[in-house]
């Protein structure tokens, strides 16, 4: 698949079914406004699904995994082995997000877009690998523009696979070692900032590493900031295989009218390109934690963008965006089955 794709409309929400939702949240029996953002959710959640009564049964899960070229520059804490490991790990049901899919009751599927250590084939873990990791990002370009192409692809390719399933909240998750230093620089592309404004520890770096970490990521910007003249090209040249397919993925369900939630670090830059490509995609997204990393604050600001939570985590997985999902299926409980003033009989003041 080619990338024109990307160019096709984000769909619109239907404004007249947003309209009764608010009609119908000001009837509920209780003041105005004093559930607050669990208010806000079942509006825009009717709204999106173009219904008054918005329901979270069908909730899908797509964790994509491939690994960096700059991890031979020590800047993770973890080898990259670990992502193979942890891709198995998925696929026998011992990771956090097996876990919290399983709570949540909801369908979990694994790309992989580009493990350095193929794992093989596994039960529930999709093929579609575009290369062996990208390229070390601080030496070159982190792929090539047909790379770029073949992994936004498998992010539109899984947004069809979950709308096959009827899937009614779509959740993107990450795993890739040295993840976060590729995250980072694509914020730092975008945002205008320098490596010391954004980077963070990652998945446990100490000081030292974190200074490294640092040089790192300012040599790479310093290497492509001739190269870079769109969105596109800063996914090319600082990205990862998983955060392109991310990236496609959020475009792809925003053109199809699919509900998103946004996970922490890794899914926010993605977005952050997404919505640099295509502004209006965000009108579908929600976000659902506030991560750790300190270059997430950053990017949520230019994303005007306000998450659910904040309980401090920084695993990826999409764990973050799937801890919110029972919040938003109380918001849905909440508009759906509450009485009226009127039908509860109760005076309206």
């Amino acid at each position: 698949m080619e990338m024109e794709w990307l160019q096709q409309p984000v769909r619109t929400i239907a404004t007249a079914a947003h309209q009764c939702a608010l009609s119908r949240q000001d009837q509920l029996t209780k003041p105005p406004g004093s559930l607050g953002r669990l208010e806000e959710i079942a509006v825009r959640l009717s709204a999106m699904q173009n219904s008054q009564q918005p329901s979270l049964a069908q909730v899908h899960i797509a964790v994509f995994a491939a690994d960096h070229g700059v991890a031979a520059e020590g800047v993770s804490a973890f080898p990259q082995v670990v992502t193979r490991e942890m891709v198995r790990n998925f696929a026998n049901g011992g990771a956090a997000i097996s876990v919290l899919a399983r709570s949540l009751g909801a369908s979990l599927e694994v790309i992989d877009v580009g493990v350095a250590h193929d794992p093989g084939a596994l039960a529930g873990v999709v093929q579609a690998r575009v290369a062996a990791g990208t390229v070390n990002f601080a030496t070159g370009p982190a792929m090539t523009e047909t790379e770029l192409a073949a992994a936004l692809a498998a992010g539109h390719a899984a947004v069809e696979r979950a709308l096959d399933r009827g899937a009614q909240l779509f959740i993107a998750g990450d795993m890739g070692i040295a993840n976060t230093s590729a995250a980072t620089a694509i914020a730092c592309a975008l945002l205008g900032c320098s490596a010391r404004q954004l980077t963070g520890p990652g998945t446990g770096l100490d000081s030292a590493g974190v200074e490294h970490k640092i040089g790192v990521i300012q040599r790479a910007l310093d290497l492509h900031s001739a190269s870079i003249r769109s969105p596109l090209d800063v996914l090319r040249c600082l990205g990862g295989f998983e955060i392109a397919a991310i990236c496609g993925a959020y475009l792809a369900c925003a053109q199809r009218g699919l509900p998103v939630v946004v996970d922490g670090f890794i899914a926010s830059a993605a977005a952050l390109v997404a919505s640099r490509i295509k502004r209006e995609a965000s009108t579908w997204w929600f976000y659902g934690h506030r991560s750790a990393e300190p270059g997430h604050r950053r990017i949520m600001e230019a994303l005007a963008a306000t998450p659910m939570l904040d309980f401090g985590m920084r695993l990826g997985e999409g764990s973050g965006a799937a801890a919110v999902v029972p919040l938003m299926r109380l918001a849905c409980d909440l508009h759906n089955q509450m009485a009226t003033f009127a039908e509860a009989g109760v005076s309206e003041g």
